[in-house]
C-alpha cells in the first residue's frame, strides 16, 4: 500500500515538474516577467489539483498566463500605469500553438473553474464578438479589394535595393493590401463602439478602401495598382491609366455601396463623423505623411514606406496596451491554422449550404414552417442572403425604407385621431416618448453587465428610427382598431402607459435587431422595466400593423414570443397571474382565440 502511495506521489511530482518546465519554456519565449509567471503557475496548480483538464497542458497554461497578464499593470513614461504587461494574446497563442477558436472555448471553461471576475468575462465576450465581426469583414475585404485593385495574390513585391543611392521603388500591390487592412483595424480599434458592430465596421472598411483607392488613382504607378475593369473608375481614367493632374481624389464610396451591399447613408455618416476626422488627426500627428489637406500622396514612394511602418508600429502599440487580439493575423500565410477555421472548408460548407437551401425552396416554395405561434402567418418568402454582411445591411436598408419620408413626430392624420378622442392624449404621448428616449439613450451609452456603452451618435440614430416607426405603427393600429370597433372612442387605449411602452419597446427591438446589436431581447424590457407578458401582447399587433417588416424581423419577433411563452411568462412575479385574477381565473379556449384573434 505504501509502495502505491509512494508511486502516486512520485508520479504527481513528475507531472508537476513537467508542467513547470512547459511553463518556463513558454515564459522564456514570451519574455514574461517572473511575477506574472508565478501567479499563472499558482492558479494553474490550484485548478490542476481540483479539476481534470482535457487536452494539451500547454493550452491550459496559455489560459492561465493570459488571465495573469490581464490582471497586471505596467508603468509607462509620463502615463502612469497601463493595463496588462505588454504581452499580446496573439504571441501567447502562437507560442502555445493554440488557435483563437480553441482559446475562446478553453478560456470560457477556465473562467468558470477559476471564478474570474464579471469584468474579465465581459472583456472576453467583447474580444470574441470583435473576432467574429473581423472574420466576417475580412472575408468581404479580399474580394472587394480584388475588384478595385490588381489581385495581390501571387504577386511578390520587388526587393528594395540595399544601396541608399537607389531611388525608392513604388509601392507594390501586396503592400497596399496589407496597409489597407492594417489601417482599417487600427482605425476600428480607436472606436470601441464600432469594433463589435458588424454594420458600422463594414462601412468603416468601405471608407478605408475609398481612401486608399483615391490615393492609388493619383499615384505614379497607378497602372500596377488599379484594376482597369473596376466599375467605379472615374470617366477621366483613360485606357492608358492617365489621370488629369489637377483632379482631386475621386470618392467611390457610393459605388462601393452599390456593388457590395453597403448603405450610402450609413457609410457617409461613418466617413464624415468618424473616419475622415481620425485620418486628419493621423496626418496632424505625422503618423501619416502626404497632402494633409486632400488626404492624398500617402502611397507616393517618398511617403509610403514611412506610412506603412508608422501604422504598423501604432497598431502594435494598441494591441499591447488595449487590443489583445492582433487582427493582422488574417494577413499571414498561416492565418487558417492560427484562427482555427480553414478558409477553404468554410467556403465549401457555405456553398453547399446555399445549394441545399436553393433546392429546398424549389421543392416546397417556402422555408417558413407552419406553427401555432401567432406571428408565423406573417412570415414572407425567405430572402436568400449570401453573407452575414449582406444580411445585416439588407435589414438596415429595409428598416430605413420603412421610415423613409416620415418625421420623428405624429403625422397630421395621427394628430387628428388624437383630437377626435374625448380626452386628447397628445401631450401625455409626446411627454412619454421624450422620457422613454432619455431612458433609452442613457442605458445605450452606459456600460452594462453584458455590453459596453455605445457612442451617443449611435444612440441618437437608433432612437430616431424607433421614434418614427412608433408613430407610424401607432397610426396604423388606430386605423385598424377604429374599423374593428366601428368608430368607438380610443381614449382608453391611448391612455394606457403599458401599451405605449410596449409598442415603443417593440420598435426599438426591431431597430436593434436590424443593426445586429448585442442589446436584443430582453435588454429593452429591462431598460423600460416592462413585464415580458405585456411586451408579448403587443407583438402580433405590431406585426399586423407594419407590412414593411422583413422575414428576418418577423422571425426574430417570433423567437421573442417563444422565449416569453416557454419561460418568461411563467415566473412567480409575472404579470400574467394578476391578469388571470382580474379575468376570474378564466382562460379562453383555443377555439375562442381562433375565432377572435384580437382576444387579450
Amino acid at each position: 500500500m505504501r509502495g502505491e502511495e509512494s508511486s502516486d506521489s512520485e508520479s504527481g511530482r513528475m507531472e508537476e515538474s513537467s508542467v513547470r518546465r512547459s511553463l518556463e519554456t513558454l515564459c522564456q519565449e514570451l519574455n514574461m516577467d517572473e511575477q506574472t509567471a508565478a501567479e499563472a503557475m499558482d492558479n494553474f496548480t490550484a485548478i490542476w489539483n481540483t479539476y481534470t483538464l482535457e487536452g494539451e497542458v500547454v493550452h491550459w497554461l496559455a489560459c492561465a498566463l493570459y488571465a495573469a497578464c490581464r490582471k497586471g499593470s505596467t508603468p509607462t513614461v509620463g502615463k502612469g500605469l497601463m493595463e496588462g504587461n505588454c504581452v499580446s494574446l496573439t504571441r501567447i497563442l502562437r507560442c502555445a500553438k493554440l488557435s483563437l477558436i480553441q482559446f475562446f472555448s478553453k478560456m470560457r471553461k477556465w473562467a468558470d473553474m477559476s471564478n474570474l471576475s464579471q469584468d474579465f468575462r465581459l472583456r472576453m465576450d467583447r474580444l470574441e464578438r470583435n473576432f467574429e465581426v473581423s472574420t466576417v469583414i475580412f472575408r468581404k475585404f479580399e474580394p472587394i479589394f480584388r475588384d478595385m485593385f490588381v489581385n495581390p495574390q501571387g504577386c511578390e513585391a520587388p526587393r528594395q535595393p540595399r544601396s541608399r543611392k537607389h531611388r525608392r521603388l513604388p509601392c507594390h500591390i501586396s503592400d497596399v493590401f496589407k496597409f489597407c487592412w492594417t489601417l482599417f483595424v487600427y482605425t476600428k480599434g480607436n472606436f470601441r463602439m464600432i469594433g463589435d458592430d458588424l454594420v458600422n465596421s463594414y462601412h468603416l472598411l468601405l471608407c478605408c478602401l475609398d481612401l486608399v483607392f483615391g490615393n492609388a488613382l493619383l499615384c505614379a504607378n497607378r497602372k500596377e495598382l488599379i484594376n482597369p475593369a473596376f466599375r467605379g473608375l472615374p470617366p477621366t481614367f483613360r485606357a492608358d491609366g492617365c489621370v488629369p493632374q489637377s483632379e482631386l481624389p475621386p470618392c467611390v464610396l457610393e459605388k462601393l455601396c452599390e456593388l457590395h451591399d453597403g448603405l450610402v447613408v450609413e457609410a457617409k455618416g461613418i466617413k464624415q463623423h468618424y473616419f475622415k476626422p481620425y485620418i486628419q488627426k493621423l496626418f496632424q500627428k505625422q503618423i501619416l505623411k502626404g497632402n494633409e489637406t486632400l488626404l492624398t500622396e500617402m502611397l507616393d514612394p517618398q511617403n509610403f514606406i514611412e506610412n506603412n511602418k508608422a501604422v504598423n508600429r501604432e497598431y502594435e502599440e494598441y494591441v499591447l496596451t488595449v487590443g489583445d487580439f492582433d487582427e493582422r493575423v488574417f494577413l499571414g500565410a498561416d492565418a487558417d491554422e492560427e484562427i482555427g477555421t480553414p478558409r477553404k472548408f468554410v467556403q465549401e460548407r457555405a456553398a453547399s449550404q446555399a445549394a441545399a437551401q436553393n433546392q429546398q425552396v424549389e421543392k416546397c416554395g417556402s422555408l417558413a414552417p407552419s406553427t401555432p405561434l401567432t406571428g408565423r402567418v406573417y412570415l414572407k418568402e425567405k430572402d436568400l442572403l449570401v453573407t452575414p454582411v449582406s444580411s445585416a445591411t439588407q435589414s438596415v436598408s429595409r428598416l430605413q425604407s420603412m421610415v423613409a419620408g416620415l418625421r420623428t413626430a405624429p403625422s397630421e392624420n395621427l394628430l387628428q385621431n388624437f383630437k377626435s378622442c374625448s380626452r386628447d392624449p397628445t401631450e401625455s404621448i409626446l411627454a412619454r416618448v421624450k422620457t422613454l428616449g432619455r431612458t433609452f439613450k442613457e442605458h445605450y451609452t452606459n456600460n452594462s453587465e453584458d455590453t459596453p456603452g455605445s457612442h451617443i451618435d449611435f444612440a441618437e440614430n437608433r432612437w430616431k428610427l424607433a421614434e418614427i416607426l412608433y408613430y407610424k405603427v401607432l397610426e396604423n393600429v388606430l386605423v385598424q382598431e377604429t374599423k374593428r370597433l366601428q368608430g368607438r372612442d380610443m381614449s382608453v387605449l391611448l391612455e394606457q402607459d403599458i401599451f405605449h411602452c410596449s409598442l415603443m419597446a417593440c420598435c426599438l427591438e426591431v431597430v436593434l435587431f436590424s443593426y445586429s446589436s448585442q442589446r436584443t431581447f430582453p435588454w429593452i424590457i429591462k431598460v423600460f422595466k416592462l413585464a415580458p407578458f405585456y411586451f408579448f401582447k403587443v407583438i402580433e399587433v405590431f406585426i399586423r400593423s407594419e407590412e414593411g417588416l422583413s422575414r428576418d424581423m418577423v422571425k426574430h419577433l417570433n423567437s421573442v414570443e417563444e422565449q416569453v411563452l416557454e419561460s418568461r411568462a411563467w415566473t412567480s412575479d409575472s404579470a400574467l397571474w394578476s391578469s388571470l385574477e382580474v379575468a376570474g381565473n378564466k382562460v379562453p379556449t383555443v377555439e375562442e382565440v381562433s375565432r377572435n384573434p384580437n382576444t387579450g
